[in-house]
């Protein structure tokens, strides 16, 4: 471990650092931010009010829409000259979520991708081949600073130039590699389309975020490359990679750096607490940040806690792999479902590769799906590259077939040729909105 005293801590004691952390942190913001304190204020809600743990849920929620209400500094607790690093996330309203960093914070946040890094498997002996982009996107510079923390030897390739990455793979032979699952398969498709056996190049583990995959997508990643795959867990607005991160002994949900956050489970639709082991959306308190602290941040992403026993020794709390985000989710005639649920069905099916595309479209009041999924080059070729041959027909009534049985909907199957979807350098684009542009359609 890299922190045993704080990854085998009671939970008691981590309950004392954590009221500690909170205290602290509510006394900070209600100092130095306005938009906390009017918050506060408004909740009727004072910093002596705050004793420990159990008085969170007296504290307001924050959203990502607060971040862009206030950009791009308006919820920084330190002034500009005391920011060591910015970095952004990318928004959909044109505007990034701007994020900053002082010297402390990223210490700590090194310390935490260090964590992850010894979790996953490795040590300050390696050699790790990162593939996250750097810059504004936290995944590259953000488990550069653990591998440095670590004491290992960093390759900071970033994302893309593919066919550069494959030749450096080969020849530096890494120990680990960190990069979205997406443009890792990715990687592995194109090693084998250049006569290069993925497990050849010797990886031990691979350490993969950023955005929700399955456990079938592991599994074909393990076989490909020989490796333990390792889920991390981060965003910027509560810090980036490093919050938490599974460990290769149990494989069995992410240990929360709980020394750093404290972490709650809501239902997103009644804001109240769920129990344990109850699926709801992640809400993550800072307990160190200095120069942008957040209070009980809603992430929009769908996990459950548990404080069971690890294999592994650690007493962390885990958070289970995310199985979707409250805006990815779509309802098609009534039943709720992640691209996570369906990607697992897909990818159980030897005919097709991990390359898949969800389009949401409209169908009179209802909305509705068609499922772009990509066969494989073999069954391409036992077909004579005709998508129109009866064995098509039957795999897309087998697959629809099994999203329904699975996932309890009906939805189009569109099957595309080998290449045909789309590949990414960074995270996948899974869903693809149709129903605004239909609607202004018929508009006009």
């Amino acid at each position: 471990m890299f922190s045993p005293q704080v990854e085998t801590a009671s939970r008691e004691e981590l309950h004392k650092w954590q009221s500690e952390g909170l205290i602290r942190t509510v006394e900070a913001v209600y100092k130095h931010v306005p938009f906390y304190r009017d918050r506060f204020v408004e909740a009727g809600v004072q910093p002596h009010d705050i004793q420990s743990i159990s008085d969170i849920t007296t504290l307001p929620f924050t959203k990502k829409q607060d971040l862009r209400d206030h950009y791009p500094f308006g919820l920084l607790a330190v002034p500009k000259q005391k920011l060591a690093r910015i970095h952004a996330s990318s928004g959909t309203s044109g505007k990034p979520t701007i994020v900053g960093y002082t010297k402390k914070d990223l210490k700590h946040w090194g310390e935490m991708t260090a964590r992850a890094i010894v979790a996953a498997g490795g040590s300050e002996s390696d050699l790790i081949h990162n593939a996250y982009g750097y810059g504004l996107f936290t995944g590259g510079l953000g488990l550069h600073g653990g591998i440095e923390a670590l004491g290992a030897a960093a390759i900071p390739v970033s994302g893309g130039n593919t066919e550069r990455q494959i030749l450096l793979l080969q020849d530096l032979q890494p120990d680990g590699i960190c990069a979205t699952p997406s443009y890792m398969i990715s990687l592995i498709e194109k090693m084998e389309q250049m006569g290069c056996s993925p497990a050849s190049i010797g990886l031990k583990y691979g350490i993969f975020g950023a955005e929700p995959w399955s456990e079938e997508m592991r599994t074909k990643l393990e076989q490909k490359l020989g490796i333990k795959a390792i889920d991390i867990y981060g965003l910027s607005e509560v810090l980036g990679p490093g919050v938490s991160a599974e460990c290769h002994q149990g494989q069995n949900g992410l240990h929360i750096a709980e020394d750093h956050f404290l972490v709650e489970v809501i239902n997103p639709e009644t804001l109240e607490p769920v129990e344990e082991g109850t699926f709801g959306e992640l809400v993550f308190t800072s307990l160190t940040k200095e120069a942008l602290p957040i209070i009980r941040y809603r992430t929009g992403d769908i996990a459950a806690l548990t404080t069971a026993p690890c294999s592994c020794g650690r007493t962390t709390a885990r958070m289970t792999r995310v199985k979707g985000r409250t805006d990815d989710m779509f309802i098609i005639r009534g039943v709720n479902v992640f691209p996570s649920e369906m990607e697992r069905v897909l990818l159980e099916m030897e005919e097709l590769v991990p390359h898949y595309q969800i389009h949401r479209i409209q169908q009179g009041s209802m909305e509705a799906a068609r499922v772009h999924v990509e066969v494989c080059e073999q069954f391409y070729q036992q077909v004579n590259g005709d998508l129109m041959h009866d064995h098509v027909h039957v795999l897309k009534k087998t697959i629809a077939k099994q999203l329904k049985s699975t996932c309890l909907i009906s939805v189009e199957i569109v099957l595309e040729k080998p290449g045909g979807i789309p590949r990414s350098e960074g995270k996948a684009i899974r869903i693809i909105d149709h129903r605004h542009k239909q609607q202004e359609g018929v508009a006009k």
